[in-house]
């Protein structure tokens, strides 16, 4: 009987989960809508179910070793989500107690960044390496850190929240999930891509065309298609968001002296149209002692969701045996 590790990525959008053996290889995979259940009691039910599912159409006997979960916000010490930004759920959610009253497996429930970044060092990019970080780019803006090959939880578990750093402070600027006012995933995310569009257009004349499209209809992915087709304002969309993350990234270097920075996520699919401005930005703020020391990557997990594989990698790694 094959031994696998379910590993969960709860997204403010999607969630996505998979069976993976201990080399990182999906025996399978599904998706269900986050944001189509405002209670957590509701949405756990149907992700076990979910996963029941799953394991009964598989073609093989399989035994799981535990369950991995990242999740935004979530709790390393505790099995919960906290105050999420980007999820449906506010206050906190004993995700591990409510998902054992369906399924008897043990649980672990940490950042979905941070899982992230344990898939970046398993099986991404980031092999070998001991200090780095991922900056996970989707609703929101996520990041996990490692520094000397271990995970940064801090005293509570919620060290290296990068995405809720200010980058314009006061009441008058964009305001956050969270409850404050002017936090970088506020710019940098794929709802922060749209909020400068839209905030270009009303400040200009010129022709887009996406100005007829209403803004819970618009998607990164299409202001990505508008800018490769050469739409003016669309690119200057990308350029001012890769501006803001490059000069928030160079910050992070100052705090942690990362070998590399890998970015993962549906944003970070428009490729030169975000990195470039970012990484220009980057060296340009870097001190001194820092350039040309620092990679900036895209991350080495292209075609896996990185943060499942994470998951499925510390439920590994506290569950079961790893090779």
């Amino acid at each position: 009987m094959k031994k696998v590790a379910l590993g969960i990525d709860i997204g403010g959008t999607n969630t996505d989960l998979a069976f993976v053996d201990r080399d990182g290889n999906f025996l399978a995979e599904d998706r269900l809508s986050t944001s189509s259940f405002p209670q957590p009691e509701v949405f756990v039910a149907a992700l076990a179910e979910k996963a029941k599912l799953m394991k009964r159409d598989l073609q093989e006997e399989i035994e799981i070793i535990g369950i991995g979960i990242g999740a935004p916000m979530g709790n390393i010490n505790k099995g919960t989500i906290e105050e999420p930004a980007d999820l449906p759920w506010k206050g906190i959610t004993p995700l591990a107690d409510l998902l054992k009253e369906h399924i008897d497996l043990p649980i672990l429930v940490t950042n979905d960044a941070n899982a992230a970044a344990v898939g970046e060092m398993i099986y991404g990019g980031a092999k070998g390496m001991k200090n780095f970080a991922v900056i996970t780019l989707g609703t929101g803006l996520g990041s996990g850190i490692v520094v000397d090959g271990k995970l940064l939880y801090g005293q509570d578990g919620f060290a290296g929240e990068v995405g809720h750093t200010i980058v314009r402070p006061g009441r008058s600027n964009r305001e956050c999930g969270c409850g404050r006012f002017g936090c970088l995933e506020t710019y940098v995310s794929a709802t922060g891509l749209k909020r400068t569009l839209f905030k270009i257009m009303s400040d200009s004349i010129e022709d887009s065309e996406l100005r007829e499209m209403s803004f819970n209809k618009m998607t990164s992915l299409d202001i990505a298609e508008a800018a490769e087709r050469g739409d003016v304002l669309a690119k200057r969309a990308f350029e001012h968001t890769g501006e803001m993350l490059g000069l928030k990234l160079a910050d992070l270097v100052a705090h942690t002296n990362p070998e590399a920075i890998f970015l993962f996520g549906g944003l970070t699919l428009a490729k030169g149209l975000i990195m470039e401005p970012t990484e220009r930005a980057f060296h340009e703020n870097l001190l001194s002692i820092y350039r040309g020391k620092v990679k900036l990557l895209a991350s080495g997990l292209n075609s896996k969701n990185s943060a499942v594989l994470g998951a499925s990698a510390l439920a590994w790694t506290q569950f079961g045996s790893k090779k």
